[in-house]
């Protein structure tokens, strides 16, 4: 079956990528979440550090994964509740949600099942039919979604994806374990970028280069992957229609304080029609930027 897991094993073109090698710097690849990791350390004591660090990707995987049966998140998406969640699954849920309401629902982790329906449709070599989407679609709504300090609940037949915000998450959670060892120069990239102080890295948007120092850096390409790998039919769904976003940008990058929540406005982004919009909706997080927004 066709599943997120490949497509987000495929990079979209217009990812952010570092614009020069340092060879002074350590550098250490891995995967997350389906998707390569690549830890860039400054540091006497680097090749520790990046062990410490893939250590901790795993242990966050065994949180988000869609894909490990026994991660926090399957076992929620599979019994509609989960008590006494990891800390890590309800801060980010809690990012989650604040996204949802800035922007409108346009963010809006609950749209699995209607992915999960797309997905089958396509590897059946058809267009999800009408009635199938509306099915998927009334297992949508992040109303409900219950979060407590002791259980997050879901009402039944819902599930979760954490794609659009995980990865940057992790990286936010690498960034601050490498801190704590008093590690502050690095770029940690999970597919979103988050760089520690010292240092200013040189990172390729679709339309310029951007010096990132101190700070984190998502990018959404709307057609970056597509299902089937049709070029067509966007990865990225409307969360009110249950349809593919119909793209307006190639690539939208966000640089934000924190990864994961650059990564959710940049995914809620690509849903957004112009440009006062895009910063309207940056503008509701301190510190929350657009760096480029390249049309189609």
């Amino acid at each position: 079956m066709l599943t997120r897991r490949r497509f987000i094993a495929i990079s979209a073109a217009l990812a952010p990528t570092m614009a020069l090698p340092d060879t002074a710097i350590h550098v250490e690849t891995g995967m997350a979440l389906g998707a390569k990791v690549t830890l860039r350390l400054g540091h006497p004591e680097a090749a520790r550090l990046a062990t410490q660090a893939m250590a901790e990707i795993r242990r966050l995987e065994a949180i988000f994964s869609l894909y490990l049966p026994d991660s926090a998140l399957s076992r929620l998406n599979r019994e509609a509740r989960l008590d006494a969640p990891p800390f890590e699954l309800l801060d980010c849920l809690s990012i989650a949600g604040a996204v949802h309401h800035a922007s409108g629902g346009r963010f809006d982790p609950t749209v699995q099942p209607l992915w999960a329906a797309h997905a089958m449709a396509t590897e059946r070599g058809r267009p999800l039919t009408d009635a199938e989407r509306d099915q998927a679609l009334a297992r949508t709504g992040w109303q409900g979604v219950i979060l407590t300090p002791g259980t997050i609940t879901l009402r039944p037949g819902m599930a979760l994806t954490l794609n659009g915000i995980a990865q940057g998450y992790i990286a936010d959670r690498v960034a601050a374990l490498l801190a704590e060892q008093g590690l502050t120069r690095a770029l940690i990239d999970t597919g979103e970028m988050v760089a520690l102080p010292d240092g200013s890295w040189p990172v390729r948007l679709a339309d310029r280069e951007l010096a990132l120092r101190n700070r984190a850096l998502a990018t959404s390409a709307p057609l970056g992957m597509t299902f089937g790998g049709d070029g067509v039919t966007s990865h990225i769904l409307n969360p009110g229609t249950g349809r593919p976003a119909l793209p307006r940008w190639r690539a939208v990058s966000v640089s934000a304080p924190a990864a994961a929540l650059a990564d959710a406005l940049s995914t809620a982004a690509c849903l957004i029609e112009n440009e006062p919009d895009l910063a309207a909706l940056c503008d509701q997080f301190s510190g929350a930027t657009i760096e480029s927004a390249v049309s189609l």
